[in-house]
């Protein structure tokens, strides 16, 4: 083994065979304008003709203090940032704005207790971390603040020190309310994502709301019941059924009780599309006419809102932009900017075939 890593060239090996010194080997990678074209091109093809693969990453970031990474840290498993198409395009959109920097994206996986275990993320090499989606209390954030990296947060939770990326979830909920209200609903029903980390699902009774980590949850749910409210709906008299992730089955099975339920809700508000979709099947299997004997909303717009049958009428958000500004930001707090006001991403009610006046 000590002698096979004798026999592997180094830039001293590669330096000697091309006659030039050490630090123009190492310019070759690291400084390529610092080089003729012609001189780069040579020790790059003596190295390979060598069998040198590079520098070593892990050495180059000792040298440099730099990891060359941007963590992100999910609340749920890593097929969540592939299967839920909102996160999907506000992670690509992040990506490409972090690409574009040379750096690297490194996905932190979260577990039971509401985000990535804090081991994970003092093991991570990373030089800036973003956390999407988190309960107020999740560990791993108090990891990131031991080890004094700068933090970005996008939608939740809101910690001082951190940059941020929120949605107006409160106005965005209220105009989807105030739309089925116009339309004449009264028994209307809210299809929530997660009010703790901790995977339960079913109805959300007083107490489990009062018991919310999530503030994108309770913000969303009080939007809707201010919009209701202005169409004299008893907020008390308003059935959630809790999702643990914005998943079109999870969708099916809440909206299945909840259109289950004595008098039936004419109206489902739902915190996803995803979720929404799910609903609809819901419907569909109950023998109920999409919207004809009921309204389903949306919220985020993603494509298959308007490719749905019926088309959904949802509650837009920017994901592109989302994702981009999350992007910026992580980058410019690399570069020493401090924390700025957070910055708030709009919404508009787009209005599509799944809703309709309560005949």
């Amino acid at each position: 083994m000590t002698q096979d890593r004798a026999r592997r060239p180094t830039l001293d090996t590669i330096a000697q065979r091309v006659g030039v010194s050490r630090a123009t080997v190492s310019n070759a990678y690291n400084r390529p304008d610092q080089l003729s074209t012609a001189l780069r091109e040579r020790i790059i093809a003596t190295a390979k003709q060598l069998g040198y693969a590079g520098p070593d990453p892990v050495a180059r970031s000792l040298a440099t203090k730099q990891a060359g990474s941007v963590a992100f840290m999910l609340c749920d498993g890593l097929s969540s940032a592939f299967s839920d198409p909102a996160l999907s395009i506000m992670l690509d959109a992040l990506s490409s704005t972090v690409d574009n920097e040379e750096r690297s994206l490194l996905l932190l996986p979260g577990t039971n207790d509401g985000g990535p275990r804090a081991q994970a993320v003092m093991r991570a090499q990373t030089d800036v971390v973003v956390a999407y989606s988190l309960p107020d209390d999740a560990p791993a954030l108090a990891a990131v603040r031991e080890r004094g990296l700068p933090l970005v947060v996008v939608d939740q939770p809101e910690l001082p020190g951190s940059a941020r990326v929120q949605v107006d979830d409160v106005g965005g909920a209220v105009l989807a309310a105030r739309h089925v209200g116009a339309l004449g609903h009264r028994r209307v029903a809210i299809l929530a994502f997660a009010l703790s980390a901790d995977g339960v699902r079913g109805p959300a009774d007083p107490r489990r709301l009062a018991s919310a980590h999530f503030r994108v949850s309770t913000d969303r749910i009080a939007g809707y019941l201010e919009g209701l409210a202005g169409h004299s709906i008893v907020p008390g008299e308003v059935p959630i059924w809790e999702a643990p992730g914005s998943v079109r089955e999870l969708g099916r099975e809440g909206a299945r009780w909840l259109l289950g339920l004595d008098p039936r809700p004419t109206a489902v508000l739902c915190m996803s599309d995803e979720l929404a979709l799910g609903a609809i099947r819901a419907a569909n299997e109950l023998g109920l006419s999409v919207p004809a004997e009921v309204s389903i909303v949306g919220f985020d717009d993603t494509p298959a809102a308007s490719w749905s049958d019926p088309p959904l009428t949802t509650v837009r958000q920017d994901l592109v932009s989302k994702g981009r500004q999350a992007g910026e930001l992580a980058l410019r707090m690399l570069n020493g900017a401090r924390p700025g006001k957070p910055v708030t991403i709009d919404v508009e009610l787009q209005v599509r075939r799944s809703t309709a006046a309560r005949v």
